[in-house]
């Protein structure tokens, strides 16, 4: 099996991390021990003491239109798919193009924007354990019941590319930081949000070293520069003690920690 060296300072989309072997998955067959699948590593933080770490090959970067359904490879990145339905004026797909990812990885964390999932149009998924519908795969929020490594899966199709929604998707966009991130660091308790308890417990804008929890949206934990794994853990850890004992609430990491 071929392995790549991979610094997560520059490939991960919160530019934290240092330099691993990453193992390159052609086949399930290639899957041995319990690697971790870091996909394009846009909502990870790799510590310095990672498991086995995997990424799908290129084989896996593919997109297939034929009689109404839209069957899509694993790690075809969200920006190629997202161009593709607007070519062909397929819906349902247009907060991609604000969210950045690889197609295993948005639906193996059941991947949105606002109420918008991308599970929302799904017909079944392909796996290493094999073939998932969309009520097997157990989609909530922010995540699936998908307990093995996705291949790729397939869609309905449904016509109508709007570009009122892009528009729409974009201005949410604007309002994140632009600084380097993982997305939102937790998910947000029942009716309730977590950058309203982190801001609640002073933590708006607090910093640790590089990292900091953003001035812009308190959700959003940013590279401020030369961020360390240690930084940005310290910071995950205050919030979730701060927010337990100010109001109770066990923050739930959305970022995953690997």
């Amino acid at each position: 099996m071929r392995k790549r060296e991979i610094d997560f300072s520059k490939f991960s989309s919160i530019k934290i991390g240092s330099t691993h072997p990453v193992e390159i998955i052609e086949s399930c067959t290639d899957l041995k021990g319990n690697h971790f699948i870091i996909g394009l590593a846009n909502n990870l933080l790799v510590t310095d003491t990672p498991p086995p770490l995997a990424i799908l090959s290129k084989k896996f970067d593919f997109i297939d239109l034929k009689d109404g359904v839209l069957r899509i490879g694993a790690s075809t990145p969200s920006g190629k798919i997202f161009s593709f339905c607007k070519k062909q004026d397929i819906g349902g797909f247009e907060f991609l193009h604000s969210l950045p990812g690889s197609l295993g990885g948005l639906l193996y964390m059941n991947a949105g924007m606002g109420e918008v999932e991308i599970s929302k149009h799904l017909l079944d998924l392909t796996s290493c354990k094999g073939v998932l519908t969309k009520d097997e795969a157990g989609f909530g929020y922010r995540k699936s019941g998908i307990g093995s490594l996705i291949l790729e899966a397939s869609f309905e199709v449904v016509r109508g590319f709007s570009h009122e929604a892009v528009e729409f998707f974009k201005a949410k966009r604007l309002l994140q930081p632009n600084k380097p991130s993982a997305g939102s660091c937790f998910k947000n308790p029942p009716d309730d949000y977590a950058g309203r308890l982190i801001e609640a417990v002073g933590l708006k804008g607090y910093r640790v070293g590089g990292a900091s929890f953003s001035s812009t949206h308190a959700n959003f934990l940013v590279n401020l520069g030369g961020a360390t794994p240690k930084d940005a853990l310290m910071l995950i850890d205050e919030a979730k003690r701060r927010v337990k004992e100010s109001f109770g609430v066990d923050l739930e990491c959305e970022i995953g920690i690997v």
